[in-house]
């Protein structure tokens, strides 16, 4: 299964935004700054998250994104539904009654197996996204981040970047 460059883009700006202190966002431009991509790509995105409940959207001059929910109430599934949508990964197009000797009739009185496999495949998939929160793999981070550089990085850029709305 491959998923769009949008999905690692959302989760680490979701991320980035759950460093923000109450009242903070973070503009589009500055996410995109920070994880080296571009911002019109990086935006459609971000609207994408909004629409979803997962980002509150400050309008304004000095608006920007934040988290819409605590890191802890936002799973991955609800990043990755977000920006690829809620269709199965794979989509049976029944080919199996196509060709010059399509099965007869008969054969379709059940679900083809082969959507049936990919299907259960997808179910287990979404059922390990959705039960982890992005909060979570922060903390995996912390802990992985043995002399606090990976902290540092984040906090010093939301220092730079981070704006007040009112």
């Amino acid at each position: 299964m491959k998923l769009s460059d949008g999905v690692e883009q959302a989760i680490h700006s979701v991320a980035m935004l759950s460093g923000l202190s109450s009242g903070g966002v973070l503009s589009a431009a500055a996410l995109a700054e920070f994880h080296g991509v571009s911002t019109s790509y990086l935006l459609k995105h971000l609207q994408a998250l909004s629409g979803a409940g997962i980002l509150q959207t400050v309008p304004g001059p000095r608006g920007g994104y934040r988290l819409a929910r605590g890191a802890d109430e936002i799973t991955l599934l609800d990043v990755v539904l977000a920006v690829e949508g809620r269709e199965p990964a794979f989509r049976c197009k029944e080919i199996r009654q196509r060709g010059p000797n399509p099965l007869p009739q008969r054969y379709m009185t059940r679900p083809c197996q082969i959507n049936a496999a990919m299907l259960r495949a997808e179910r287990a998939y979404r059922a390990e996204l959705a039960k982890t929160t992005v909060a979570e793999v922060l903390g995996e981070l912390a802990e992985q981040d043995m002399d606090g550089a990976v902290a540092a990085r984040g906090c010093a850029f939301l220092q730079l970047h981070e704006r007040k709305s009112s």
